[in-house]
């Protein structure tokens, strides 16, 4: 089906979607399409019921709740083109939610939190002055680990106080740090990136103490290790905690969605808005320990 290869190549040219994440979109669509067929039903007349049951389905089968947001998203995707294309005039996805039995809310920090995560690294040291400035950015900027250890040194502008961040399907985006996390980043410039980098990876903002490149699972043992001095509980220690954070408490400080979703490089505002549900659930949490009847 031809509208299929297009609809294939437009994710994969006009949106910019990484070959990966175009390969499993691929995958989440044809196991649709296979649906459809056993059921002799053309994917041009799918109506909402057989994408209820196709999801059912997936459910019964003990799908993650990540592979199944994900297939829904392909889906939604999928219909949505054919709607701009003229295909179709209605789209079967149009009322379909994620169910709450499958919305799985990120782990975030409390203020308190963060602010002993980022007081963690001994800044005495090289190797402490690198980790407190990585984790201010993080914080600061929200950016994904990735993105965080791929910058460059001309990524980083203090004169103006941005970065410049590379996300999914390098797509570009500019993010202010704020003044803590630009003082941090200029010390470790100054003082510390030298000693680790010896000259081997002159273009790598954040490197190791070998001077190579950093790497996401690095990463992950830093904000691991700086939990534990922190004493934060060791399932909140994942790699985009302080993402989840940032986007939380910028929420919860009044800030649009939609400047929001800039800053975070999402395409799509839904998935932003699971940081309104965390915000909500927070906000249930506190009247419950304080209201009286709570």
């Amino acid at each position: 089906m031809d509208f299929i290869n297009s609809f294939i190549n437009h994710i994969l040219v006009e949106k910019g979607l990484s070959k990966n994440t175009v390969e499993s979109y691929s995958r989440d669509l044809n196991r649709f399409l296979d649906f459809l067929e056993k059921k002799g039903i053309p994917p041009l007349e799918a109506q909402a019921n057989q994408l209820i049951d196709f999801l059912s389905d997936l459910r019964e089968k003990g799908l993650s709740a990540r592979s199944y947001t994900r297939c829904l998203t392909s889906i939604r995707m999928f219909y949505k083109y054919l709607l701009t294309k003229k295909l179709i005039t209605s789209t079967p996805t149009a009322n379909i939610e994620i169910p709450g039995f499958f919305k799985k809310l990120p782990s975030v920090l409390s203020f308190n939190e963060v602010e002993r995560l980022l007081d963690a690294p001994d800044t005495l040291n090289a190797i402490g002055v690198r980790d407190k400035a990585m984790l201010e950015v993080m914080y600061a900027t929200g950016v994904r680990v990735s993105e965080l250890v791929s910058l460059k040194t001309n990524d980083i502008n203090l004169q103006v106080g941005y970065i410049t961040a590379f996300g999914k399907g390098s797509k570009q985006r500019m993010i202010p740090m704020g003044e803590s996390a630009m003082l941090w980043v200029k010390r470790y410039i100054d003082n510390a990136r030298h000693v680790l980098a010896k000259n081997r990876n002159p273009e790598a903002l954040f490197v190791s103490k070998r001077g190579d490149m950093m790497t996401r699972q690095c990463f992950w043992m830093i904000i691991k290790k700086y939990a534990v001095i922190a004493g934060i509980d060791r399932k909140k220690a994942k790699p985009h905690i302080l993402r989840h954070s940032f986007a939380t408490h910028l929420l919860e400080g009044g800030a649009d969605l939609r400047a929001v979703q800039t800053m975070l490089g999402h395409s799509d505002i839904s998935t932003t808005q699971i940081y309104t549900h965390v915000r909500a659930e927070r906000l249930k949490e506190i009247h419950k320990r304080f209201h009286p009847r709570g």
